[in-house]
């Protein structure tokens, strides 16, 4: 920093893209204000230099911290965590920081990160400049208040200059090597083609797809069941894990874009970093083609971020279109009810901006800029590595939806899984992925009892459970309870695994399998209603034969509703008041006891 006369730097502790993308929008704000920002990856850096910052006057770092599962650090920030853990001694008495933490408020561990790394910082003796939490809309109104008490704070005054600032340069290839250029590989150059185990987030693995089946026996949706062959490929797995796909976009949409933006796709191009010294050189592999960019790198169909909306405002002809990009991207209430209605609500994607604003047409190397980088998908793995050491189930909904706008909008990655046909043309499909490890775990004691609660795909994990109970079995080891609560709308349409659960039932492997159908009578059943069905069972489980409760799916509002009749359970068969029993709940769950595998 020192050298390249840097006094702000901006760390992120990110796993689907959001926190870097913050970051980097605050690094690029830095320069607005007439100081110099860069952004960093705390896994690549060594966390013990904090405390020399105070060398560079006007100093700051900022932390834009996620928080990943029950409250853990996301991959990239373990080793930081670890630091701030284990060094009591660190003097960070001269460090100005400030903390942005990424949060979902319907998740139990909100924002635990944010909170520790500032917790932490300030033991340590540093100076909290400012601080916030939560996501696009917060993080707009935050980043206004923000830079002025930066700008205050340090007695520097506002550049003022709100035109857009360009990252990265555009150079077109006219004569290039075509072995040199990027086709979709994450990492290396030609490392699809020449694979090198290890195998993780920046070197995924090619896994053939041998089985991929459709679930359901009716119904207007499309759940599927897709096997993955990891042989020879030395990877590991424990059940509860979760695989991380590489997904590309749809051809169709790529080429929509194409059209639309007048440009020929296969341009071999790279987007070069304007600032020399920045570790960051291009905002995806370069050399490519916008083709390339646009399937594999950039994410082409989430509704597009305020900022981006802000720096594309200046490449449309009539003012009215302007103005209105721009206030979208503004904190005043009319602009954020105007981006919620016409973009979120609307749940337009680039495509749709430009189809229903024709005098928005920016060049196709700015927009690849902005956009962000298309994310890993994850999926709770549907088997245990003791039965299938060799393959990895997935199980997943197909996500397609009507719009407000009447367009069809497809979830990114179902869809092109749902298309991944075993052999096609005779080739083998495959499917770029890596494992990602996870707290979710069957208890050590095969004795202990365990409760499964997985409405719709929420069933994936407990699959991979029920045929690890039954493994253990077989290896004649003691197996406790294991009781399965699942749930779907109809029993003769969407009852996705019925012949393996009620096989499992049969042989004893399941003790006892509850299924809610939640359409199939007048009034809904769903899964929680079960559970306060079998109370008193339930609560032996828990209380008196120590059983570990798991909860996998949706979290917005089953696991929220699961929660709930846990402390019902307390209350109404332990005779707490509500109080204890939230506290019991907790309790389980600071033991391991109640793990929770949700997503919304």
């Amino acid at each position: 920093m020192k050298k390249t006369g840097k006094n702000i730097i901006v760390f992120y502790g990110s796993q689907t893209g959001t926190a870097e993308e913050f970051a980097n929008r605050l690094s690029k704000d830095a320069q607005r204000y007439g100081m110099k920002g860069m952004v960093a990856d705390p896994e690549e850096y060594s966390m013990g230099e904090l405390s020399r910052l105070s060398e560079i006057t006007n100093s700051l770092a900022i932390f834009c911290m996620a928080t990943y599962g029950e409250g853990d650090p996301t991959d990239n920030a373990q080793d930081f965590y670890d630091w701030l853990q284990e060094n009591d001694d660190e003097d960070l008495s001269g460090l100005n920081y400030t903390v942005f933490g990424l949060g979902n408020k319907t998740y139990e561990h909100y924002n635990a990160m944010g909170k520790y790394v500032d917790k932490r910082l300030e033991q340590l003796g540093a100076t909290l400049t400012d601080g916030a939490s939560v996501l696009e809309e917060d993080f707009v109104s935050w980043r206004e208040q923000f830079w002025p008490a930066v700008c205050e704070h340090f007695g520097v005054e506002a550049s003022g200059d709100e035109s857009s600032i360009r990252q990265y340069e555009l150079k077109e290839h006219t004569d290039i090597n075509m072995n040199k250029v990027y086709t979709g590989e994450i990492g290396r150059l030609k490392s699809f083609e020449v694979q090198k185990p290890p195998f993780d987030s920046k070197n995924p693995f090619l896994a053939p797809v041998t089985v991929n089946r459709k679930l359901n026996k009716a119904g207007d949706r499309h759940l599927m069941h897709l096997e993955l062959d990891i042989t020879g490929s030395k990877i590991r797995y424990e059940s509860g894990d979760h695989v991380a796909v590489f997904p590309t976009n749809d051809s169709a949409l790529v080429n929509k874009l194409g059209q639309i933006l007048g440009v020929d796709l296969d341009v071999v191009i790279s987007l070069n970093n304007l600032d020399e010294e920045s570790n960051k050189k291009h905002p995806f592999p370069c050399p490519t083609t916008y083709r390339t960019a646009l399937t594999h790198y950039l994410d082409i169909t989430h509704p597009p971020r305020t900022n981006v909306l802000y720096e594309l405002a200046q490449y449309a002809s009539d003012p009215k279109d302007q103005e209105n990009m721009r206030k979208m991207a503004s904190s005043s209430p009319e602009g954020k009810a105007l981006y919620q209605s016409w973009v979120l609500d609307a749940s337009r994607n680039i495509l749709a901006i430009l189809e229903d604003m024709p005098s928005l047409r920016p060049p196709v190397d700015h927009l690849c800029e902005l956009l962000p980088r298309l994310q890993a998908r994850y999926y709770s793995i549907a088997s245990s590595s003791k039965v299938h050491p060799n393959s990895i189930h997935i199980c997943a909904v197909v996500v397609e939806y009507e719009t407000k706008t009447g367009r069809t909008n497809k979830g990114v990655a179902t869809n092109w899984l749902k298309n991944k046909l075993v052999t096609d043309n005779g080739h083998k499909s495959t499917v770029p992925m890596y494992i990602r490890k996870s707290q979710f775990r069957l208890p050590f004691k095969s004795t202990n009892p365990v409760i499964m609660v997985g409405p719709g795909t929420g069933i994936a994990p407990f699959m991979g459970f029920i045929q690890e109970r039954g493994w253990l079995k077989q290896q004649g080891k003691e197996v406790g309870e294991t009781v399965l609560y699942f749930g779907c709308r109809h029993k003769n349409e969407d009852y996705i695994y019925q012949e393996e659960l009620e096989g499992s039932e049969k042989n004893g492997v399941l003790t006892k399998l509850n299924v809610a159908f939640s359409r199939d009578q007048d009034h809904k059943v769903y899964v929680q209603h079960l559970l306060t069905k079998n109370k008193e069972h339930v609560w032996k489980l828990i209380h008196t034969d120590n059983a570990h409760i798991y909860i996998c799916g949706d979290a917005r509002n089953m696991a929220k509703d699961v929660q709930t009749a846990f402390y019902e359970i307390a209350e109404q068969v332990g005779g707490m008041t509500r109080t204890q029993a939230v506290d019991y709940v907790k309790k389980l769950m600071t033991k391991g006891r109640y793990s929770q595998d949700v997503w919304s």
